[in-house]
This record gives structure tokens, sequence and C-alpha cells, in this order.
């Protein structure tokens, strides 16, 4: 049992490398990495670039450990050439950068050859990964929502709304003003928490009523595009 994990390479020189024990450690590598990313993808919003990247990386973090095991000039080189990545890349979310922090040491983990240690590490992280996930889609049906009131410009936008917000939402701030149509019309940006409890629509044509029956609009809060 104590065979399970241990080192699968005799030797931690790479001249020493066995093709069998490659082979296993990359086949292991790609395995834990479809399910780090399929844990990733669950009940998320994921592009297929990335979950391709998140399925890959393992692997190939896996085979650049193996190959510079021992040589400590590879290994330095390596490192160089893996911290140039950072400029070629979009900035990402806390989420996304955890989940390549997550394939990276599973890679690592299985390029030293403990496999049984790669397998309890990446196994554990992703169900607490999907848990989370799981648990923030149930959590964010009702989070911040931007709340957009056209009003003509002859309107005093100060407190015209105060009450009808106070009775339907928890909290809100004004965030933005801004004019359109030359000036003929102001666009007012809230920030708000719904009170989950109070029908939606109601809370729509209150406000329409005091904005002269101009557009408003209710939407989740803007997230950022440019994903990984």
């Amino acid at each position: 049992m104590n065979a399970l994990f241990t080192n699968i390479f005799n030797s931690t020189q790479t001249t020493n490398l066995q093709l069998t024990s490659f082979l296993v450690c990359i086949a292991v590598s790609l395995c834990l990495g479809f399910i780090i990313a399929f844990a990733y993808a669950f009940k998320s919003r994921f592009t297929n670039s990335f979950f391709m990247t998140i399925a890959l990386l393992p692997a190939i973090v896996s085979v650049v450990i193996i190959m510079v095991n021992g040589q400590l000039g590879a290994g330095i080189a390596v490192a160089g050439a893996f911290s140039l990545v950072r400029f070629r890349s979009v900035p990402g979310t806390a989420k996304e950068i955890s989940t390549i922090f997550l394939a990276m040491s599973t890679g690592l983990i299985t390029g030293m050859g403990y496999l049984m240690y790669g397998v309890i590490f990446s196994l554990l992280f992703s169900l607490l990964l999907a848990v989370f996930n799981f648990i923030g889609e149930k959590s964010d049906l009702r989070g911040p929502q931007l709340l957009r009131i056209t009003i003509p410009e002859d309107l005093d936008y100060t407190n015209i709304f105060d009450e009808v917000l106070n009775k339907y939402t928890m909290n809100y701030k004004l965030v933005s003003v801004k004019t359109t149509s030359m000036g003929a019309l102001f666009k007012l940006t809230y920030q708000v928490n719904m009170d989950t409890t109070k029908n939606e629509k109601a809370f729509i044509d209150e406000l329409r009523e005091r904005n002269g029956n101009l557009e408003v609009m209710i939407s989740r809060e803007e997230v950022r595009e440019n994903e990984l």
C-alpha cells in the first residue's frame, strides 16, 4: 500500500527516465486535468479555450518538471520562460487564477512522480471547486443589480425615486448620471440589492409612474468580458 505513495521514478536524474513511467505520468496528468476542467465548468460560465487550457496544463507542467528535475540551469530557464506568459494574457478573475494554480500544482506533483498524492490533491480541490460553484450559483441569483432609469431633463432626480427605492430594495446607490438625446433626457444608473420578498414588476411600474413612462431597465451587475 505504501508503494502507491512513493515516487514512481527510480532516480531524480532524467538520464534514468523510463518511457513507461513518463507515459504514465502524462496519462494521469491528462485525466486529472480534465477532472479539474469539468469541476471549473460545473454551474459556471467558461470559454472553450480556458477549459482546454486547464485540461492540458497539468500534463504540460508534468512534462516540464520531469525534464528539468535535478538540472538547476534548465529549471531557471523554464521559470524565466513561464514568467513571460503573464504578459501575454488578459487579467483573470480570482477563480480563474486559483484554477490555474490548481492545475499547475497537480502537474508539479505528478511530474515529481507522486501520482497518488496528485490524484488525492486534485480530486479534493476539484470537489471543493465544484461545491463552491454550486453554492455561488445558488446564492448569486439575486445579487447586486444595475437599475437604469431614463428621465426628462426638467425632472429633479435628487429625491424623486427615494421612496420607491426604499420600499423595494435593501440598499441602493446612485453610481452615474449622464445626458442623452442631445441633453433632452438623463440616464440614471443605480446599484441596487433587491428585496426578494417584493414584486419586481410592481417596482418597475412605480418607477415608470415617476419618470413619465420612459425606459426603466434592471440587469445583473456588469462583468468583465475579456475572460481567459
